[in-house]
């Protein structure tokens, strides 16, 4: 073999070396069905992202989020108006992975980690698994330990432990959002993130300024999409919350999780099971969208090998009041406990509306003192017992003397709606509702 021969095949191999000789497949647009787009000629998996050639030259983006036949489903995450028929598609990676670190702290960002609030682009270290890890449930370490609150009727009567997942639950304007601000207003927590998820523009920039202390926001990460976002986004915001809580949690941090609402994530996870083919079941659900809530919850809970842990409030939106509804009665059988507010209460003026009767703790009888635990047995059952019998009263049918604990129930029901009571801006600790609770029980 001559030298310029040798010298020409080497240079080809180094060369060879320098690029990915190995084809890339490209898929191309067939179909537009509302907000999803079918794509022939893409073999790749679900969670691929996707970037699609438009019209003037630029790409959209969006995932794999389902397949039907040969064809994969791709979600776009912006506007698809300039996307012709046959358009070509391109891997793009995929998007499992996200930036975590203590740069997130103080910002409020997007369900693509992008700033929402003015700020440089956090340049973030850590690497997270957006869905989270396989977890071996000997891991999750138990709820023993009380977590104030700042809320009295929940310090006093629904107590929460470190490590606890509660949902809040109910119908619109009772007032979930206002609980919320005073829940963070009193928390005791290293790390806050909260995930507002499906809410309107304006709902948004009143809660990160109204109800979000400036103190709080420092130790805080806020993860946000409007309503008007396509629903992949609106999951992944979710997803993205939950798994910055989980950092911060196995660095060793005490995180308070906070998601608004649960409901529009279940929303939004309908939209795509019906769009790639999944059968509707109880009021339109698809199997995907309840089996989601297990799934985003069960990653919240107390760390074993770190020592920190992840306290979940959701909210969650009893549609027309209906307590029945599959994602209430999902969320209440995987929860630890669940807060009911009443819209009568409400329209008397008493917030909290807490429904006493209706929520409960389960894990309240570990996490405090028999003292304290007979005397939010006793407040139970005088508000369960007025409750039952409220019409009786009202319509003054009711001969006093006829039942011991209806009659302790009629007397005291003005200092149990007292109680129940708080202004917005208050903060009561939990060894003074604890104290005031023994205190008019008579413990």
């Amino acid at each position: 073999m001559s030298t310029r021969l040798a010298s020409i095949i080497s240079a080809q191999r180094d060369f060879a070396g320098l690029i990915d000789v190995a084809p890339r497949r490209v898929g191309r647009l067939a179909a537009l069905n509302g907000q999803y787009c079918e794509v022939s000629g893409f073999p790749y998996p679900l969670g691929t992202g996707t970037r699609m050639q438009t019209q003037n030259g630029e790409f959209a983006e969006g995932e794999v989020v389902g397949f039907q036949g040969q064809r994969a489903i791709i979600q776009p995450l912006g506007d698809v108006g300039s996307i012709a028929n046959g358009a070509a598609v391109h891997a793009n990676g995929r998007h499992d992975m996200i930036e975590v670190g203590e740069e997130l702290l103080g910002r409020v960002i997007d369900a693509k980690g992008r700033p929402l609030d003015g700020g440089p682009v956090p340049a973030c270290s850590g690497r997270q698994k957006i869905a989270g890890e396989d977890a071996n449930p000997l891991d999750r370490g138990r709820v023993v330990r009380a977590l104030d609150s700042g809320v009295r009727a929940i310090n006093a009567l629904l107590t929460i432990g470190e490590g606890q997942r509660v949902a809040i639950v109910a119908g619109s304007g009772v007032g979930k959002s206002v609980l919320m601000g005073q829940i963070l207003q009193g928390i005791d927590a290293d790390i806050i993130v909260i995930g507002l998820i499906g809410e309107r523009a304006r709902e948004v920039s009143d809660f990160v300024e109204g109800k979000i202390p400036l103190d709080i926001l420092n130790k805080s990460v806020v993860v946000a999409v409007t309503a008007d976002q396509v629903p992949l986004l609106r999951l992944r915001a979710a997803m993205r919350a939950t798994a910055i809580a989980e950092y911060f949690a196995r660095q060793g941090k005490r995180v308070l999780l906070m998601i608004d609402s649960l409901t529009r994530i279940a929303h939004a996870q309908r939209e795509i099971g019906l769009a790639i083919g999944e059968p509707p079941t109880m009021k339109g659900y698809t199997p995907s969208s309840l089996a989601l809530i297990p799934k985003l919850v069960e990653r919240a809970g107390v760390d074993r090998k770190s020592g920190g842990s992840i306290t979940a409030i959701y909210t969650v939106l009893a549609d027309g009041g209906d307590l029945e509804d599959p994602v209430v009665d999902a969320a209440r059988a995987i929860v630890d406990g669940h807060i009911i507010l009443s819209r009568p209460l409400a329209e008397s003026s008493v917030f909290p509306a807490i429904d006493v009767g209706r929520s409960l703790s389960r894990l309240m009888p570990d996490i405090v003192d028999p003292a304290h635990l007979a005397a939010a047995s006793r407040f139970r059952q005088y508000w369960s017992s007025y409750e039952q019998n409220s019409d009786l009263v009202m319509l003054g049918a009711y001969a006093q003397g006829s039942d011991a604990v209806l009659d302790q129930a009629i007397a005291k029901r003005p200092a149990m709606l007292d109680f129940i009571k708080q202004p917005m801006q208050s903060i009561v600790a939990f060894d003074d509702a604890r104290a005031q609770l023994i205190e008019g029980m008579g413990v």
